[in-house]
């Protein structure tokens, strides 16, 4: 089971990255604190202090088109936010 699905890369967590050691990552609904505790420790070679996740739902979508009324929902999913330790760093931009 893949756990780790991407980064989260916005104004806010890039600011809570720099003051206070915390990172967001998108992770599988399914997998608990403890399995992406480690699934982040052994991809980017860091030592995790505490791990915080909420399950977001996704919202129901319509549209107006000229075949008619389009109506969906945006998927859900598991957001995991990762404390390290004093010192660690996670740089998302090494790769690009």
């Amino acid at each position: 089971m893949e756990i780790l699905f991407r980064p989260i890369v916005t104004e806010k967590m890039t600011r809570q990255g720099e003051k206070l050691n915390r990172y967001g990552i998108v992770v599988d609904r399914r997998a608990d604190k403890l399995q992406i505790k480690k699934a982040v420790e052994e991809f980017y070679k860091v030592n995790v202090k505490a791990v915080n996740t909420m399950n977001y739902k996704g919202k129901h979508k319509s549209r107006f088109t000229k075949a008619g009324l389009l109506t969906g929902r945006t998927n859900h999913f598991k957001k995991a936010i990762i404390t390290l330790n004093e010192g660690e760093r996670i740089d998302f931009y090494s790769n690009i």
